[in-house]
């Protein structure tokens, strides 16, 4: 049985802007969602999905979606994200690899 999932409205909300966004850029590109579909190797019923906000549509996709219709991720222009991804990565190895929860010991003594 497929697990139903819930989603904040925030979430719900940046799906639909960037979905929006991704169509604004097809159509100023004069693709059609088929010509879209093509080129990033799916249906034309995922590009829809994509379009109207579907959380359930792999991440990669969107993003593959979003770089062909020019929509720009991250602020920033395609060869300073390898520059963002280095400066993380020298953060992130400043971090513990894996975050422990904290454990509370239950006093049953009565």
């Amino acid at each position: 049985m497929k697990k139903i999932r819930t989603y904040s409205s925030y979430t719900q909300d940046a799906l639909m802007l960037f979905g929006q966004l991704i169509q604004l850029g097809r159509k100023s590109r004069h693709f059609s969602a088929a010509t879209l579909a093509e080129r990033v190797g799916i249906s034309r019923a995922t590009v829809q999905k994509i379009e109207n906000g579907d959380p359930g549509v792999a991440i990669g996709l969107v993003f593959e979606c979003a770089a062909i219709v020019g929509v720009v991720l991250f602020n920033s222009p395609e060869t300073s994200i390898t520059l963002e991804i280095d400066r993380f990565k020298d953060k992130l190895a400043l971090l513990p690899k894996a975050i422990h929860s904290v454990k509370t010991e239950v006093d049953d003594d009565f």
